[in-house]
């Protein structure tokens, strides 16, 4: 009795050494895992009981890597209107007492606040952001619950764990193809994380977490509502976006599938909720598109999305923002039209004339959207869309100096600057041609050449692209 009770003082969270603590999530996460004996595991290899799991999540250590994993990715206020920046004061002065209502059974969770996230297709995705207080409960039991779930969960599985990326998922399903499998059934489930059954999700907790405790918190976060326009709704089901806690969840609940679609010797790909399952013909396509459509819907109390889940070759789909194309009998990998119209989407506001950000702070945006869009489309081939873009984006940039220098004289002075002759560049100052046709303009693509444009701090797309490869 005196050794837990030592272990059970030796877990209250002491908020005050938070910020002195070195150890990262990575660690915190090695070291839960170590703590499960072989005798304590399944044959699925996840933990059939482990009575201290709620102590783990409330381990000193545990706790201050969530609070800095929450600190660190900042994000926007929940409805308490309490930014991460007055988290630590507030869990020095409260922590204590946060703890002993989780370890009563007692702490209620606050709603979530609704945000709308308009999406390319003209819908909205719903997103539901707890506040920073519960972000660190909810981070805190991921840490302990990811690495104890992921022994279970399918190779097949890509999305949000560690080590997993969307390139190995494209890389995997270009195997399938390559092997013959060269019918792909895409299924698309509707609003998944607005329509999780809770039910069904408990269940699937309650086989492998034994602490009735720990479950009843996590009904309770799936269970604490939204608030919109001031009023509290109640969550009958799914589990919020914008949650710490659920996309381990979702991908909890999907594992349901990946083991119905393994049990049944498919080949399929599985991102979250974007699943393509890989097939030798049309005829077993449809097939497996009905009966797996069915045990969504029966089994999972899900929603198949009919209009977007569809039968085809793989060079007619889209997955994870890639398509198919083949080259001398192979099949690779290019961008798809609509993850190009969304790049250009971003470039074409930050580089919007009416704007008034500085050519420098416009620089700075472009290499950061370019950077990360062609570091995840790396392994595409779309060189001759790079080479597109990039005169495309040279074109609106020069229409932003154009915007900028406004007056004749202005106009005249910086065009004689850049190597223009002043009487030609008079006449041309005086140009009432609009500010796009100018942009294409031999005065324009003489003097805010792309060897200037670049020596100013321009990232081409094509270059980056290269240089990726």
């Amino acid at each position: 009795m005196k050794d837990y009770t030592k272990h059970n003082e030796s877990s209250q969270l002491s908020f005050s050494d938070l910020l002195c603590e070195s150890r990262v999530e990575l660690e915190g996460n090695t070291e839960v895992r170590s703590v499960l004996s072989s005798s304590d595991r399944g044959q699925d290899g996840v933990s059939k009981c482990v009575p201290d799991l709620l102590d783990l999540i409330l381990d000193r250590k545990n706790m201050s890597s969530a609070y800095k994993c929450v600190k660190s990715n900042k994000g926007s206020c929940g409805i308490d209107g309490m930014s991460v920046d007055k988290l630590f004061a507030h869990l020095k002065e409260n922590g204590s007492m946060l703890i002993q209502q989780i370890k009563a059974g007692e702490y209620i969770p606050q709603a979530v606040r609704r945000v709308e996230i308009p999406k390319p297709d003209g819908g909205v995705r719903l997103l539901g952001i707890p506040t920073v207080t519960d972000r660190v409960i909810q981070q805190a039991i991921a840490q302990v619950l990811s690495p104890l779930f992921d022994a279970q969960f399918s190779d097949s599985s890509y999305g949000f764990r560690k080590n997993r990326r969307a390139k190995q998922a494209i890389n995997k399903s270009l195997e399938y193809i390559n092997a013959g499998y060269s019918y792909v059934v895409d299924i698309d489930l509707a609003k998944y994380f607005d329509t999780v059954n809770h039910d069904i999700l408990m269940g699937v907790l309650a086989r492998s977490i034994k602490d009735k405790v720990l479950l009843k918190l996590i009904r309770k976060y799936l269970q604490s509502g939204v608030m919109i326009n001031g009023v509290v709704e109640s969550t009958s089901e799914g589990t919020p976006q914008g949650g710490n806690l659920s996309p381990l969840l979702s991908n909890i609940m999907l594992n349901e599938l990946d083991k119905e679609l393994e049990r049944r010797g498919l080949r399929f790909c599985r991102y979250a909720d974007d699943c393509n399952i890989y097939v030798r013909s049309e005829k077993a396509a449809l097939r497996v598109m009905s009966s797996i459509t069915r045990f969504i819907e029966v089994k999972l109390k899900l929603k198949v999305n009919q209009s977007k889940s569809k039968v085809g070759r793989p060079i007619e789909l889209k997955f994870l923002g890639f398509s198919y194309y083949q080259l001398r009998g192979v099949t690779r990998t290019r961008v798809h039209p609509k993850s190009v119209d969304k790049l250009k989407a971003k470039l074409k506001e930050i580089t919007g004339r009416s704007n008034a950000k500085s050519m420098t702070k416009r620089f700075a945006e472009l290499k950061r959207v370019i950077v990360g869009w062609v570091n995840y489309f790396a392994m595409a081939d779309f060189k001759q869309i790079a080479h597109r873009l990039d005169e495309w984006l040279r074109r609106r940039i020069r229409m932003c100096f154009w915007k900028q220098w406004k007056k004749t004289k202005t106009k005249r002075n910086n065009l004689v600057k850049l190597g223009l002759k002043p009487n030609v560049s008079w006449m041309y100052a005086n140009t009432r041609k609009s500010y796009w046709r100018i942009a294409l303009s031999p005065i324009l693509a003489t003097t805010l050449n792309n060897n200037y444009l670049k020596s100013i701090g321009f990232q081409s797309i094509l270059d980056r692209y290269l240089l990726k490869h």
